[in-house]
């Protein structure tokens, strides 16, 4: 039986998953082609572009790095503007603009969540939403008249031209995925990289040495050129509130009974993250990437953490959606920021190169 499910299984493979990743492949080969060359129009500006994003589906650590350029971006003096899609958010086909620092309670449902989170933590830059965003970009030019542009998961958005692409893998990633879907977990092929200024490694410190040498041989195999690799992990700061108050340090959280919530393309690497931490997990609860909560669903995660008498920890992304349709004393989020483990000044030069050239 074993054997004829396999036999099976490769004429399926062979039959029809290669031959659609084969027809994927090549037109996203032919899209990117027909930008570079000319035959579609790419739409430029006089400000600098960095776009963030990459090859595969799913969470690659896009958020925190993002967070961490603005942040290098805005303590050079600059004035930084983000776009990006507004995922699931109702402003996704429309557009819409935040501005960090602002305490307007502005609804998830309309931005998404990663827009708010980015808003509430950099105080000084704009977050434009909507999936135009080059059309985005020249309406609101004008009015925010920044220094610098941020294209959020921009790697296969070509028709805005831009001055770095900086692509993002996650390490843990196995590595049997990197086949172009739907044979695996990438949205476009590996040609892709040709176009990559600077390759940055997430969660490094979460596989072993021989992984992560595998990795960065798979990606240097399909390089055209020499491009610097980054290596970077993220670093729990502590519990906060629903109202973003710090609840627990980092070392009080040893110990902790919890039910834990999320919501993300890898909820295990959350998981296991708190676990390092020294939490108790009683409840791993995934949800689907970007999820919109509902008051159901807290509730019955809030009545199991009464019966276990235990808290509930979950994501800064989901809190932002969660804290809307519920008021539990006991709700946390772990707050995490990156750190790089190598290549952080080489990273700070090759962005500080791309918008000197532009002066």
């Amino acid at each position: 039986m074993k054997k004829l499910t396999a036999i099976l299984k490769s004429i399926l493979v062979l039959l029809i998953l290669k031959p659609l990743a084969l027809i994927w492949d090549s037109i996203y080969r032919f899209r990117r082609f027909a930008f570079t060359y000319g035959v579609y129009r790419q739409n430029e500006f006089v400000v600098p572009i960095i776009s963030v994003g990459n090859l595969t589906f799913g969470g690659t650590g896009k958020t925190p790095f993002t967070l961490w350029l603005a942040e290098y971006l805005d303590s050079l003096g600059m004035k930084v503007m983000i776009l990006m899609r507004g995922y699931k958010g109702r402003l996704e086909y429309k557009s819409g603009i935040l501005r960090g620092g602002k305490r307007l309670n502005f609804n998830p449902s309309d931005y998404g969540d990663e827009a708010l989170l980015l808003s509430r933590r950099l105080k000084n830059t704009s977050i434009v939403v909507g999936k135009n965003r080059s059309e985005n970009l020249d309406h609101y030019f004008s009015e925010e008249q920044p220094d610098i542009v941020l294209l959020d998961d921009g790697h296969q958005h070509l028709k805005l031209g831009r001055n770095l692409n900086i692509l993002l893998f996650d390490s843990l990633l196995p590595l049997d995925r990197y086949k172009v879907a739907p044979m695996g977990y990438m949205r476009e092929g590996f040609s892709a990289l040709k176009d990559a200024d600077l390759i940055v490694l997430g969660r490094v410190d979460q596989v072993s040495l021989e992984k992560k040498t595998e990795l960065i041989s798979l990606l240097e195999s399909h390089l055209k050129q020499k491009v610097p690799i980054a290596e970077v992990k993220y670093v729990p700061t502590g519990l906060f509130s629903s109202v973003y108050t710090k609840s627990y340090s980092v070392e009080q959280i040893v110990g902790l009974r919890a039910i834990c919530i999320a919501g993300l393309a890898s909820p295990d690497s959350f998981f296991q993250l708190l676990e390092s931490l020294g939490v108790e997990i009683l409840s791993r609860e995934s949800f689907p990437d970007h999820y919109d909560y509902k008051v159901e669903d807290i509730d019955r995660l809030i009545q199991l953490a009464t019966d276990l008498d235990a808290m509930i920890i979950t994501t800064e992304k989901d809190m932002v959606k969660i804290r809307r349709v519920a008021d539990y004393p006991r709700l946390v989020y772990l707050e995490i920021q990156m750190e790089f483990v190598k290549g952080e000044k080489a990273t700070r030069e090759i962005i500080a190169r791309s918008f000197l050239l532009d002066h």
